[in-house]
């Protein structure tokens, strides 16, 4: 490890946010640090990229870059045209509030993670779960102890880590448990709906109050436990155990 081993940062909070910040210093550690995010936050932009119009990049300082994009394309962009030699690893984060169970399908910090991925290059996602008062200094001090392991043992094949930090003290934290995803049980709509001014509608998404489903071996149950979360996540989304069946049907 050294100065020679690079390493891309990027989030979903946008550039300036204070989970980025915590990020890159402590991982300044382990290698050389470049940071490619977006100018803004794009939370729940999930694995997008932006295709329909051409990307602007500014430079803010020296190693840390804004794009007005996607966390997927500041991923893309990172390895290919921004970071001088292609990164070692990519971690993403720290982002200011948990993805946990289905989040993961809408989460702009993990899909950075899956991209990474899909360009071969180890990579991992890492949040904290709090609304306020987040302890950064506590996931950036574990992002950093999984760094150098993935660093010298690598990842599974086609395989990223989404890992959740329990917004606690270091000496707070129990330890970490290797879990799967959970679910999110719905108990509504989750759509609110409300009239302008001029008497048009309008909607906002995802006010509804979502429980999870306690079964004692996912990402929900460890960190209410006060546990870090690793869940591996894996590029193939087949799901296998339903290919014989599906095989009977007579289309």
């Amino acid at each position: 490890m050294g100065r020679s081993l690079k390493i891309l940062v990027t989030n979903d909070d946008g550039v300036h946010s204070e989970g980025i910040a915590t990020l890159a210093k402590a991982l300044r550690e382990v290698g050389e640090v470049w940071v490619v995010a977006p100018d803004r936050e794009k939370s729940a932009v999930a694995h997008s990229l932006t295709l329909h119009r051409p990307l602007r990049v500014e430079k803010i300082k020296r190693n840390c870059y804004a794009v007005d994009g996607t966390p997927a394309d500041c991923v893309y962009l990172g390895v290919n045209v921004i970071s001088p030699g292609r990164p070692q690893l990519i971690v993403s984060g720290i982002n200011k509030g948990g993805n946990l169970g289905d989040d993961v399908t809408y989460s702009g910090t993990v899909s950075a993670a899956f991209e990474g991925t899909l360009l071969g290059i180890p990579s991992f996602a890492i949040s904290l779960v709090s609304r306020s008062n987040f302890k950064f200094h506590t996931a950036a001090r574990f992002a950093v102890r999984v760094a150098r392991y993935i660093i010298e043992k690598g990842l599974p094949k086609d395989t990223f880590l989404n890992i959740n930090v329990p917004n606690l003290d270091e000496k707070e934290i129990k330890s970490y448990k290797i879990t799967r995803q959970g679910r999110w049980t719905h108990n509504g709509s989750g759509v609110i709906e409300k009239v302008d001014p001029r008497g048009k509608k309008y909607y906002w998404i995802g006010s509804e109050q979502l429980v999870f489903e306690k079964t004692g071996d996912t990402d929900f149950d460890a960190v209410s436990n006060s546990y870090i979360s690793i869940t591996p996540l894996h590029l193939d989304l087949t799901n296998y155990s339903s290919i014989q069946e599906l095989r009977r049907w007579r289309l």
